[in-house]
Order: C-alpha cells, then structure tokens, then sequence
C-alpha cells in the first residue's frame, strides 16, 4: 500500500514533508512488535498514527482499544487497565478484566501517557519488560501479548526531570519515536484542510461549501494556528454555520481569529508600584540625583534662616557671593525635580529650565543673604561637641543628611 492510499484510507490530508515522513515510519514499524511513543501539539492528530500501525500489522484481526490516560480518576485507572478481583475495593462487587487482559494478541492506544500515575507506571513497565500484570487485590500474574502504543503533547525530557514520568519507563515506550509537525509548519496543508473541513460541513448541515478569497488563503495560511488541527476544523464549522455569504473575505476570517498575540505578550502596568530591585539602572541614578537635590535643599532652608535670623555685618555683595556658591552645588535638573512630584516615568524628560538664571537672580534679589560660613561653622562645631563627634546624631540635630555634614566638616576643616 502507497502513501497515497494510506491517506485515502485513513483521511489523512496534507502533503508536508514531516508528514509523509512520520506516515513512513508508522508503515516501517507496522509489522513488528516495537513499542511506539507520538509525540505532537494538542490537536495535530496524533490518534491517527497508532490506527494505521495497528490496521498494517499482524494483530489488524484483534483488538484495537484506545485509552485516554487524562480522563480516567487516578483511584481507577489500575482498574481499568488491569482489572481488579471481587470485594478488592468498596464497589468491587464482580471481577473484571481490565484493558490489557481483553485486548490480548492486540494494540492498545495509550493517550497523553505522560498523565499516568507514577505507581500505573509501574505497573506498565512490568507489562513491557515481562508481558505480565497483576489484577488490582489479586497475587496471581496474568500473561498477556499486547502491543503498546503511546502519545502525548508534553515534553518528556521536562517531565522526567521533574519526577512526573519514570525514565525507565520513557525509554521503553519509545523505542521508535514518531513526532507530528505542528499546523503552522505545515502551511502547504492548511489551504487544503480547510476546503477539506468545509465540504464535510456542507454536507453535514445541507449548505452550500464557503470557499476564501484570496486575501483570506492568506491570512489563513500565515495564521499561527495554536490549536492545530483541531482548531482549523472548528473555525471552518464556525464560519459554514454562522456565515451567510458562501464567499469569506479576509476581513470575516480575522473576526473568527483569536488575536493571541494581543493576549499573551507581558503589558507594562502603570498602576503597580516598583519594588527598589525593580528599578532600572537610569530609574536608579534618576532617584539617587533626587535624594541629593533633597539633602541639598534642606542645607539651603538652613542658610535661608540663618540668613534671616543673621547679623547684619557683610554686604550685599558678599552675601549674594555666598548664596550663589551654594546654588552653584545643586544639579541643574533640580529645579524640575522640585517643581513636581518625581516619578521614574517623567524622570527621564527632566530638561534644564531655559529661564535658569534669570529665575537664579530673581531669587537673590527676593531673599535677603549675609555670609553664613562663621555662623554655619559655629553650628556645625557645637553640634558636633553636643552630640561628642557622633555625625549621625550632628546631621539630625542640624536637618541635614549626615553626607552633607561630612562635606562641610571637610570643607571648614573641622576636627
């Protein structure tokens, strides 16, 4: 039988390279005994390469059961696959074969196997290394020549290496790996399955078949398809159904669509607060140039009531020499960053204020100054012997940070 004929015969549509090849492999492995691990996305039909091993084998005369792993309860599924005795747990009132004693000289099909308890695995690995299995409340092994067949859509690696799923057991299951190709690596096939998808339909609901524009075969094939398969045939039955025009512009096949990407990328949130190790490198520097502008602010109210409360002893002159000295330590950006409450996000359009000296002058001409380094001197030497040299206490008592202090008993050469 040709790969043409086995598509026929199975349903297969498609004529990717990755499929063929995975189609090949099932025909190779059909007539032996090898255990076979599927692997593939949700919805890329993986159920339909254990069909076609087990349809071109030996055992195509016996029985074929497939078992989803995921939706039997973890209290039963020992049951289930290998029966259990009568009275063995509260319900059991019969004995029952399970799975494996009733597909004997057949193929089970064990979907998302990656779901399985740790202890049914193993249970299964005994199957695969001995061909026995022991009924749930029995002692007694039951023999039994079964050819297994697994899938599943996790990472196996990932799941391994987490404890979920036994090495061992891996290894033994996928003595022949099988991996389908995801929909969106297969952008050949996609055109064709969903003209597939809407003849069947037509029929299925006695309509006529909705055929796509051109601008819609191509958003159709460039669509990132996250479901597969599985999800072509479900906006394909979407738009045969709901749609009344048979002919699907672009436009209408965007409304049956998902936009995920609008879903799925991170989203700056501007209503949240920052930790400190948040920050970004300039948020940083941003903040450190305010913390100083804040100390250096608290120096000026400082000056500002020395001067008040001053002797009147120097010039005009002298003093605005003196207030200009002090003005000329505080960063040019600072006065932006007092004229508002700072933020990180307006820290980085922080501009030099073109009226910078002309507000500078304003300012000397509306605050009277007198020289203030005796008297700034004299506090900072009295604070200092109050509080017997300790700078922490000093820069408190004084209103300043304890950096600021530092500077000036450099700058007056205190001891």
């Amino acid at each position: 039988m040709d790969l043409l004929q086995i598509k026929q015969r199975f349903g297969i549509i498609g004529n990717s390279a990755s499929l063929n090849q995975a189609i090949n492999i099932c025909v190779q492995v059909a007539p032996t005994d090898i255990s076979v691990l599927v692997t593939g996305e949700s919805g890329t039909g993986k159920e339909v390469m254990p069909k076609i091993i087990h349809q071109l084998s030996a055992r195509k005369h016996g029985s074929y059961i497939a078992v989803n792993c995921g939706a039997i309860p973890e209290g039963t599924i020992d049951s289930e696959l290998f029966g259990h005795e009568k009275g063995s747990f509260t319900g059991a009132h019969d004995q029952r074969k399970g799975y494996f004693e009733v597909a004997d000289n057949g193929t089970i099909f064990l979907d998302e196997v990656a779901e399985l308890p740790l202890t049914t695995q193993v249970r299964l690995l005994r199957v695969l290394e001995t061909g026995e299995f022991i009924r749930v409340g029995s002692s007694q092994p039951i023999k039994t020549n079964v050819r297994i067949i697994a899938a599943t859509n996790e990472n196996m690696l990932s799941a391994i290496q987490s404890g979920k799923f036994r090495e061992d057991l891996f290894y033994r299951l996928s003595t022949v790996p099988i991996k389908l190709p995801p929909l969106r690596q297969r952008k050949e096939d996609i055109h064709l399955l969903f003209r597939k998808f809407a003849v069947d339909f037509a029929e299925k609901y006695r309509m006529p078949a909705i055929r796509l524009h051109e601008d819609a075969v191509t958003i159709l094939t460039n669509y990132n398809w996250p479901g597969n398969i599985r999800q072509l045939k479900n906006v394909t039955e979407q738009i045969s159904v709901v749609e009344n025009m048979r002919e699907i512009s672009g436009e209408i096949l965007r409304g049956y669509l998902p936009d995920y990407s609008a879903t799925t990328l991170p989203i700056l949130s501007t209503n949240q607060s920052k930790s400190e190790s948040d920050y970004t490198e300039r948020d940083l520097l941003y903040k450190v140039l305010f913390d100083m502008k804040k100390d250096l602010g608290e120096v000026k109210k400082m000056v500002v009531n020395l001067i008040k409360n001053g002797t009147d002893d120097l010039s005009r002159e002298d003093r605005n020499e003196m207030i200009a000295k002090l003005y000329a330590d505080i960063p040019t950006h600072a006065p932006n960053l007092l004229s508002e409450p700072y933020s990180f996000e307006s820290a980085a359009t922080i501009r030099e204020p073109e009226n910078f000296e002309s507000s500078f002058e304003e300012h000397i001409e509306v605050e009277e100054s007198l020289s203030i380094e005796d008297r700034e001197k004299e506090l900072i030497q009295k604070a200092l012997e109050k509080h017997r040299g300790k700078r922490k206490h000093a820069a408190s008592d004084l209103g300043i940070s304890e950096r600021t202090l530092y500077r000036k008993i450099k700058e007056y050469d205190l001891k």
